[in-house]
């Protein structure tokens, strides 16, 4: 059985990428690394959710820290790029690679992320990211297709899953007050 670490970026997305993977036939362990997400406060909520995810569902949860420098010093400059731009791009790659790290260290066949389950992302942009960093390690999977979006947001209110209103990053909540 191939062994893939899913990048989870909250736990509304992860439940029917899980699914998923584990019925395509995958032993599936879960990495939540978000260093974008702010405030504090927000990152908890969503570390929480995913971790509920991770037990309803019966994979290992691979931790980390909350490393909000290291994303804010790669972005910082693009601050004023629209949501979806460069400064996504940035995060999509920061997070892939870290996820591509821990995914050698710990003897993975593959990686992949629940960030293409979200209708607001380009699932292209996110894939250019993973194979730039992991190459053919990095599984281009777009998990909005067979319903992904459709079933995550079932089993949100199934099993009550935090569901957040914005991508996590400050820039991006600033977005969403505007308008």
């Amino acid at each position: 059985m191939k062994r893939i670490l899913l990048h989870v970026c909250c736990g509304v997305c992860a439940f029917a990428s899980v699914e998923r993977l584990k019925e395509e036939g995958y032993y599936v362990e879960t990495f939540f690394y978000n260093p974008n997400i702010q405030p504090y406060q927000e990152y908890l909520k969503r570390k929480e959710s995913a971790q509920k995810v991770s037990d309803i569902t019966k994979v290992k949860n691979i931790d980390s820290k909350y490393n909000l420098f290291s994303w804010y010093k790669l972005c910082k400059s693009l601050k004023d790029e629209k949501e979806g731009g460069r400064r996504c791009g940035m995060c999509y790659k920061l997070r892939m690679k870290e996820t591509f790290r821990v995914a050698e260290s710990n003897q993975f066949d593959y990686f992949t992320t629940t960030l293409t389950i979200s209708p607001h992302k380009v699932s292209s942009y996110i894939f250019e990211m993973g194979k730039l960093v992991g190459g053919d390690c990095f599984l281009d999977i777009d998990f909005k297709k067979k319903d992904g979006f459709i079933k995550s947001v079932r089993a949100a209110k199934e099993f009550n899953l935090y569901r957040q209103n914005y991508c996590g990053c400050a820039y991006s909540r600033h977005d969403i007050t505007k308008s």
